[in-house]
């Protein structure tokens, strides 16, 4: 892989991986909702999720796809259902969690299960492994784009969870809580939309 399409990926993964969409609306609301500190697993979850979805797709999964469109359509609506759901728990919710409460954040295996059903993350691997591998070395460019993602990911996405850290004491407040939350609700639902033409 030469050092312009390197930097190419790399500008790729940020972009793809800071910009708004289901994942940052999460982690955003998560990072409100109960502080930066317990949104971590969700944030790592995220990173190892896409990582494994990647190294699926770069491996064989993609072709299958390609020649079975039904699955990739089946996920697709899979995933928008999940994000509903998602985006009606986000909604719905009245409380900053603090310490042990009944609402929790995602989990570390939650996160990293949802990117196998999440339309951007499908994109986004799709589109990195018909780019950036070489078909010459094509086993250890998979490898390189996984990685580059790896590093660029979750520094990234963790930026959401802490600009939601940052407004907890602002939306302590119950009527901007529940707006927040609504608001954040609905940009989750209209995150799908560009996924799902």
């Amino acid at each position: 892989m030469s050092i312009d399409t390197l930097l190419a990926l790399i500008l790729f993964a940020f972009s793809t991986s800071i910009t708004p969409g289901p994942n940052n609306m999460m982690l955003f609301a998560s990072g409100v909702n109960f502080g930066f500190r317990r949104t971590i697993p969700h944030m790592f979850g995220i990173g190892a999720g896409f990582l494994s979805l990647l190294l699926g797709v770069g491996l064989g999964l993609g072709a299958v796809l390609a020649t079975v469109p039904l699955v990739y359509t089946g996920l697709k609506i899979a995933g928008g259902l999940y994000l509903i759901w998602i985006a009606w728990k986000i909604g719905t919710s009245r409380t900053l969690g603090q310490g042990e409460t009944k609402a929790s954040p995602m989990t570390f295996l939650g996160a990293a299960a949802f990117q196998w059903v999440n339309p951007k993350a499908w994109v986004m691997a799709v589109t990195a492994m018909a780019v950036y591998p070489d078909p010459q070395n094509y086993a250890l460019t998979v490898g390189v784009v996984a990685l580059v993602f790896a590093a660029v990911n979750v520094p990234s996405v963790s930026t959401w969870a802490g600009f939601g850290s940052a407004l907890r004491e602002w939306l302590s407040v119950p009527v901007r809580l529940k707006w927040f939350n609504i608001t954040m609700a609905i940009l989750l639902v209209l995150s799908l939309w560009p996924m799902l033409k």
